[in-house]
């Protein structure tokens, strides 16, 4: 398993984390280690991982998102 760090746009509040942890722990393949204002640190249970589908559904719920380097 691998961790990821994502950066996400437009996070500044409490209901945000809220919000940006149901769309990601909806997603397939991550399991959520840690929602912060302006980040997210997922763990990967799928190889490789689905990082565009966390994505993705972070831009349904509203949120842009890239994947830290």
């Amino acid at each position: 398993m691998a961790e990821y760090t994502l950066h996400i746009d437009g996070m500044h509040c409490g209901s945000c984390v809220r919000r940006v942890s149901q769309a990601l722990a909806s997603t397939p393949g991550f399991t959520v280690n840690e929602v912060r204002v302006g980040a997210a640190r997922l763990i990967s249970t799928e190889e490789p991982a689905p990082v565009d589908q966390a994505i993705a559904a972070l831009a349904k719920a509203g949120y842009a998102a890239h994947l830290e380097k």
